[in-house]
């Protein structure tokens, strides 16, 4: 079987509080985007063979076997007879962009194997073997717009945005640290919830919503900064850079026109 794990991004972030299991209460807004890996999965020619995985397409930057796709079918596997799988994983989602790609990608092992060996398991109970795999992961059982707090897996749909909006998401391909991003930000506690700013029309968001990480990393990274800058000049009417990695996204009202210093960086433009 096949299917498309989806990206997503930030629209907004808020570190809240260190909690005692050693993550964080975060909020934000996870929004799906039209970008996307291809996940092929079947069962091994030699069921004595144990699972087997190939990953092409982008850099992962680790081994294979450590990839979330198997993680998601040992995590289902202790509970369910999973036989062995050969698995393809095409990435085009770059890692360490706060795009989800891993999480999705695990996410939708979940429901594909769900599918496929017929486990009748309902989306709650997804969810839960999810969030064994990260904490974003439990989002993409169902990407539909969703206001996140606790970890990420605390989810309650939002309404999408209007018809109309374009999306311009760039990358210039730097690798931030999730752990390294959390340790250098402060966690703050705001009067008003992300999800009431985003209720508040696209065009006032430039001065309502913010994302926790910026401030840090663009200090650490000014080309990612600069990306953001260009974002607006070329006449975003948002602009963030995306949960704690290096992509940087404008939303547009109407067809982005790309600033030649970025080309080269764009990893998807088009309609929200």
């Amino acid at each position: 079987m096949v299917s498309f794990p989806k990206a997503k991004i930030n629209i907004g972030l808020r570190v809240r509080a260190k909690r005692r299991d050693g993550f964080h209460d975060i909020e934000t807004i996870f929004y799906p985007v039209p970008l996307c890996d291809a996940l092929e999965i079947v069962e091994a020619d030699d069921p004595s063979s144990g699972d087997s995985i190939t990953v092409t397409g982008l850099n992962t930057g680790g081994r294979p076997e450590d990839n979330l796709v198997i993680t998601a079918i040992k995590t289902l596997r202790k509970e369910y007879p999973i036989p062995a799988l050969k698995i393809h994983l095409h990435k085009a989602v770059p890692a360490g962009a706060g795009l989800g790609g891993g999480s999705s990608d695990s996410a939708f092992t979940l429901s594909l194997l769900n599918r496929q060996y017929g486990l009748a398991l309902e989306a709650s109970e997804l969810r839960k073997f999810a969030l064994e795999t990260g904490s974003d992961s439990p989002f993409f059982i169902d990407p539909v717009p969703s206001w996140a707090t606790g970890r990420g897996e605390v989810l309650n749909p939002v309404d999408p945005l209007a018809d109309g909006f374009h999306l311009l998401l760039v990358n210039p391909g730097i690798r931030i640290n999730t752990r390294e991003a959390y340790a250098h930000c402060t966690p703050r506690t705001p009067d008003i919830t992300l999800n009431e700013l985003y209720s508040q029309p696209v065009a006032e968001w430039k001065n309502l919503i913010y994302n926790d990480f910026e401030e840090n990393i663009f200090r650490q990274y000014p080309v990612i900064a600069g990306i953001k800058r260009k974002l607006y000049e070329s006449g975003a009417i948002f602009s963030s850079m995306s949960g704690s990695g290096s992509t940087v996204y404008g939303i547009y009202s109407g067809k982005p026109a790309v600033p030649e210093e970025i080309k080269p960086w764009v990893i998807c433009k088009g309609l929200l």
